[in-house]
């Protein structure tokens, strides 16, 4: 078969990884891929936005399916053009992926089909949010409601920073149409944890949880990030919180998606956090998340192109997953989330056995590889422990030759 992946992070070189191990595959293609990851895939210069380039390049190279990964062309309709041009792709259409696209719409959604989550109101008026918050109090959350790549959510400690949160998001305008309405949430105490899921309509087939960490300093200090670390399986997670998630949200959400005619095919994400009343919603993602997606497909022990064919047919794809726990540790350029240099030499490593590098903001610049975004890199590693997985990736972190133009996170899975 020949397959094709859109994206160019690490959440996409993660999946590439994985579909290279098929032996069913004839032809794996990304676009528009990153430095690293032509090793595994033959890279096409096309946008993961030019849905028609990709449409036509999908027919041209006589692509058998598309796995789409970046949220942009999810929301975009990629996945409505596909169908439209008789293209097979793996990847929800956009109107079961405004459920990722608008909080707002997630959040009314929620609340219809009793979905645990925080009690929330949202607002288009900044005069009328700080009012909220004046009678709320803090902690509060304070989120935009459209795509802001991870970083459109400020958890705020005060009721200073929650007044400066809604200036930024109403007036100011830092994250453009995505902040024009913004949901105001209480805050819940908890430990959060990730649960992905393969979906076809109203099937549900979990994978392992993650636990990703947003914080972009050790201790959980500083601005959020995309995400800085993750590892899965999270061990305070039971199997009774697992049933619980997976009959009062993920089952509950698809078919509430069919309910709405919003059907849903691909990847569901829900972004959890444990509470003493049991897990609630903190948000939903509909692809594979990132950097969770770098921890949980290296303990698939399925073939995965076999897994996509399986769920879009309707039938169980028997997930199996290695008895192991797998770290990532995400290597970010100095300044990162705010304004960071570009073109930076990425760091030579000794990698091992049980370790390996996954590629996300990484270019090649002639014969060697420099860094193009805000987060470059993971180094991953798998071990019978969580401390040993854990030690893995930082001892190979230490095995750089020069890190002085990045940085990463200390405490990945050691807490």
């Amino acid at each position: 078969m020949n397959v094709l992946v859109v994206g160019r992070g690490g959440r996409e070189h993660s999946i590439v990884m994985k579909l290279a191990e098929s032996a069913r595959i004839t032809n794996l293609y990304v676009a528009p891929g990153n430095g690293g990851m032509s090793g595994q895939a033959k890279i096409i210069a096309i946008d993961e936005m030019d849905i028609e380039g990709l449409v036509k390049f999908a027919k041209e190279a006589a692509i058998d399916l598309t796995i789409v990964g970046p949220e942009a062309p999810l929301n975009a309709g990629i996945a409505n053009r596909f169908h439209d041009a008789g293209l097979a792709v793996f990847a929800p259409t956009k109107e079961a992926a405004l459920l990722e696209g608008s909080k707002r719409f997630a959040k009314e959604f929620m609340e219809k089909y009793d979905i645990p989550t925080a009690a929330y109101a949202t607002f288009t008026d900044a005069k009328t949010a700080k009012a909220y918050i004046e009678t709320k109090g803090a902690p509060i959350v304070i989120k935009a409601d459209g795509l802001a790549a991870g970083k459109g959510v400020i958890v705020a400690e005060t009721k200073e920073d929650a007044l400066q949160a809604v200036d930024d998001m109403l007036i100011t305008k830092n994250f453009a149409n995505a902040g024009a309405t913004i949901v105001i949430e209480e805050f819940l105490a908890g430990k959060e944890f990730s649960l992905m899921a393969f979906v076809h309509e109203n099937k549900v087939y979990p994978m392992v949880t993650a636990r990703d960490h947003k914080r972009a300093y050790d201790q959980d200090e500083g601005p959020n990030t995309g995400g800085m670390g993750a590892y899965a399986p999270v061990p305070d997670v039971t199997a009774a919180h697992l049933s619980f998630a997976m009959e009062n949200i993920l089952q509950k959400t698809v078919e509430g998606l069919i309910e709405e005619e919003r059907s849903f095919t691909g990847i569901l994400y829900a972004g959890l956090i444990m509470t003493e009343n049991g897990p609630k919603v903190i948000e939903f993602n509909t692809r594979f998340g990132d950097p969770e997606t770098q921890v949980v497909l290296p303990l698939l022990k399925n073939d995965l192109l076999q897994v996509f064919l399986e769920v879009l047919t309707g039938k169980d794809p028997q997930l199996a997953w290695e008895d192991t726990t797998c770290v990532g540790v995400v290597l970010a350029s100095n300044g990162y989330p705010g304004a960071y240099n570009k073109g930076r030499l990425i760091p030579s490593f000794n990698t091992r056995s049980n370790a390996f590098i996954v590629h996300a903001g990484t270019i090649n610049d002639g014969e060697s590889l420099v860094s193009d975004g805000g987060r470059v890199l993971l180094v991953g590693a798998k071990d019978t422990a969580l401390a040993g997985a854990s030690s893995a990736v930082y001892n190979v972190l230490a095995s750089a030759n020069d890190t002085s133009d990045f940085f990463y996170r200390k405490d990945i899975g050691k807490a």
